[in-house]
């Protein structure tokens, strides 16, 4: 086949051209889409790369969330645990302390009551007396142990005993009987009418309550070698003080003795001065000032050394099972002297010994008018198991 060359038109000429020229762009183009869609690919292939990253971070994240999740729900499990478990500890020490409060005031108010029950005893059995002077004939002279030691001590054994009494007030009346079913006999009447002058004086007789008695021995060593010292002025030092007592003491012008040994405390400025031999000490202690030549000379107090003992100590209480105690007779305001006094202990006499009036033979009669006070003793009854007036 044999192909004829035509001459085409130079318009379709153009157009192909044209043509050609569109195609290579949309060649070139083509090309850079592809570039563009590689690059997007790429692209596409990362973000889908980081996406998955992502994905395992979150889901990491997301059990590690849910871990702190759980973690924080057993700790608040564990904490509210806690809290239930310390606020009812809390409740059991606020009612125990509550109870130990209730305690500590029912210990308290006891105390309060012992304190004062303890008060009301010491009171009650304490000795507040001064023991009066009293001469001391010593009749015979006794050494226990037949020793050396009675020759240095004088040794004595005092009893003391203390009377029993009971404090009287104005318008009371003690009246004791000779026989106790008299005053018995008294004690069950509820009251008494006496007439008295103009007047009718009613009174109360009740029983007769003595205070507490104390009964002790005394048991007294005074040493016949040592004699105490006071009033020794620090004016020295401890041993020269103690040198010039020595000499001072061993003088026989002053009335001193060889010394064995000196004692002296400073701080207070007592001692104590031991001789060699007993008897010593006698006309010393009786002169009670000791001249001491210190710096200057001065004068000392001395007294003699003892020790005591008290043994045998008793409290006991008494009965006055023969006396009567008539109260309530405080209307007798005219009695004002001795006189007027004994008027009406001998009326009080005159009733009680009747026996149409419960009474008997009276032993004694004491009335104390008003305004006044006094204190009655009682002394031991042989005869009778209590006290008579």
């Amino acid at each position: 086949m044999e192909f004829m060359e035509v001459d085409q038109p130079s318009d379709e000429v153009g157009e192909l051209r044209d043509t050609d020229a569109q195609l290579r762009d949309a060649r070139t183009e083509l090309e850079a889409w592809k570039i563009k869609v590689d690059k997007a690919d790429d692209v596409k292939a990362g973000l889908l790369l980081e996406k998955l990253q992502a994905d395992e971070e979150k889901k990491k994240i997301q059990e590690e969330v849910k871990a702190c999740m759980e973690r924080n729900e057993r700790q608040q499990d564990e904490f509210t645990r806690s809290l239930s478990q310390t606020t009812g500890d809390l409740q059991l020490l606020d009612q125990r302390r509550q109870e130990l409060a209730a305690r500590l005031k029912t210990l308290q108010d006891e105390l309060e009551v012992q304190r004062g029950q303890s008060s009301t005893l010491k009171r009650k059995f304490k000795i507040c007396c001064q023991v009066p002077d009293t001469a001391v004939n010593f009749v015979k002279q006794h050494r226990g142990d037949g020793s050396e030691a009675g020759d240095q001590v004088t040794a004595g054994v005092f009893t003391i005993g203390q009377r029993a009494g009971v404090p009287l007030g104005g318008g009371q009346a003690l009246i004791t009987f000779e026989e106790e079913k008299v005053a018995s006999q008294v004690l069950k009447l509820a009251k008494c009418s006496i007439a008295y002058e103009k007047s009718s004086l009613e009174m109360k007789p009740t029983e007769v309550t003595m205070e507490p008695m104390v009964k002790f021995e005394l048991h007294l060593d005074v040493s016949r070698k040592a004699l105490k010292v006071s009033n020794v002025p620090p004016s020295m030092d401890d041993g020269r003080v103690k040198d010039r007592l020595q000499i001072s003491f061993s003088r026989p012008s002053r009335g001193g003795a060889e010394v064995e040994r000196v004692e002296y405390d400073k701080n207070n400025g007592t001692g104590r001065i031991v001789f060699l031999h007993p008897g010593a000490t006698e006309s010393l202690v009786q002169g009670e000032k000791f001249q001491v030549d210190l710096d200057p000379e001065v004068s000392v107090r001395v007294g003699p050394d003892f020790n005591y003992k008290l043994r045998r100590f008793q409290t006991f209480c008494g009965s006055a099972s023969r006396t009567v105690l008539l109260d309530n007779m405080k209307d007798l305001v005219d009695v004002v002297d001795e006189e007027d006094v004994e008027d009406v202990e001998d009326v009080l006499e005159i009733y009680f010994q009747k026996p149409s009036n419960r009474g008997g033979e009276i032993e004694s009669v004491k009335y104390v008018p008003s305004g006044k006070a006094l204190r009655a003793f009682f002394c031991e009854d042989p005869g009778h198991a209590g006290a008579a007036l």
